[in-house]
C-alpha cells in the first residue's frame, strides 16, 4: 500500500501562490525601508510622484525627504528643484501641498521647502529628471553609405570587429556628407 506524499508545510501567514510574482511585491520592503528613512510614511509619495503632482511639476521637482515637528503633525516636505524652475514652483507651493496631503489623507504637510540644485548636482541615476532638450539623433545613413562602408569593412576576417569598423565608416562618411551638404 503506498502512501501519497505530505504537501512541505507553509509558513504561517503567507499563502503559497503560483506564477508570476509582481515585482511591487518584491521591492516593497525595501522601498518602504529607504521612505521611512527619510520621513516618507507613504513610499507613493515617492514612487507615483508624477501621478501625485502632474507630468509638468514632476519634471521640474523631485521629493527629498518629510521633516516631523515634536507634536507630530504639519511636517515640511522638501522638493529637490532644478534652479530656474524654483520661482515657477514656490507659486504653485499651495496647490502641490494639497496634491500631497490628498494622498495621506490628513493635512500630513504644512510647509514645502524647495532647495534648488544644477541638474549636474543629483546623483546618479537621475539624470532623467534633467529637463534640458537632448540632443537630435543623427540622421540614418542612406543605402550608398552602408554598401561604401561594408565594401571597406569586407576584407577583415573577425566578425565582430569588421560589423565596428563598417558603422565607425557609415559614421565617417555620414559627417563628411553633412558637412558637405
Amino acid at each position: 500500500m503506498t502512501r501519497k506524499p505530505t504537501p512541505a508545510p507553509q509558513p504561517s501567514g503567507e499563502r503559497a501562490t503560483r506564477g508570476f510574482k509582481p515585482a511591487s511585491g518584491l521591492l516593497a520592503r525595501q522601498i518602504r525601508h529607504v521612505g521611512e528613512s527619510r520621513g516618507f510614511a507613504i513610499a507613493k509619495l515617492l514612487t507615483h510622484w508624477e501621478e501625485i503632482v502632474g507630468s509638468d511639476m514632476a519634471a521640474q521637482t523631485r521629493p527629498v525627504k518629510v521633516g516631523y515637528g515634536r507634536e507630530g503633525m504639519g511636517g515640511t516636505l522638501t522638493l529637490l528643484v532644478l534652479g530656474a524652475a524654483a520661482p515657477l514652483v514656490d507659486m504653485q507651493k499651495e496647490k502641490l501641498r494639497a496634491a500631497v496631503n490628498a494622498v495621506y489623507g490628513y493635512s500630513a504637510i504644512a510647509r514645502i521647502i524647495l532647495t534648488q540644485t544644477a541638474s549636474t548636482g543629483f546623483a546618479e541615476g537621475q539624470a532623467e529628471f534633467d529637463p534640458r532638450p537632448k540632443p537630435a539623433k543623427p540622421a540614418a545613413p542612406s543605402p550608398e553609405i552602408i554598401a561604401k562602408a561594408n565594401a571597406e569593412a569586407a576584407p577583415i576576417k573577425d566578425q565582430d570587429l569588421r560589423r565596428a569598423l563598417a558603422t565607425l565608416a557609415q559614421n565617417v562618411h555620414l559627417k563628411n556628407q553633412t558637412e558637405k551638404g
